[in-house]
């Protein structure tokens, strides 16, 4: 399954704050995370975000898009709609 998310660096914690619509009403889900957005600290501290969160290997998560921006598309295998919902709550 692939979903969007954005992302804050340096938010102060590791946390989703749940899902909002990009201009184009396609949803994303609201991430902040602790790391600094240098060197691939942020990018590694959201796939442990959700891996911890999703409880999926981190092996099983993939930024497939927008490594270097705060929007990401991020794909999980073998994750299912009803499990991403359970998680993070219904998408907006």
């Amino acid at each position: 399954m692939r979903f969007a998310v954005r992302v804050t660096p340096k938010g102060g914690r590791d946390g989703a704050d749940g899902w909002a619509l990009d201009p184009t009403g396609r949803p994303y889900l609201k991430l902040r995370v602790s790391a600094p957005p240098s060197d691939g600290a942020a990018n590694a501290a959201v796939i442990a975000f959700l891996s911890k969160a999703l409880k999926r290997p981190k092996s099983r998560i993939d930024i497939v898009s927008g490594e270097t921006s705060r929007l990401k598309m991020i794909e999980i295998a073998d994750l299912t709609q009803a499990e991403l919902d359970q998680a993070f709550g219904p998408l907006a």
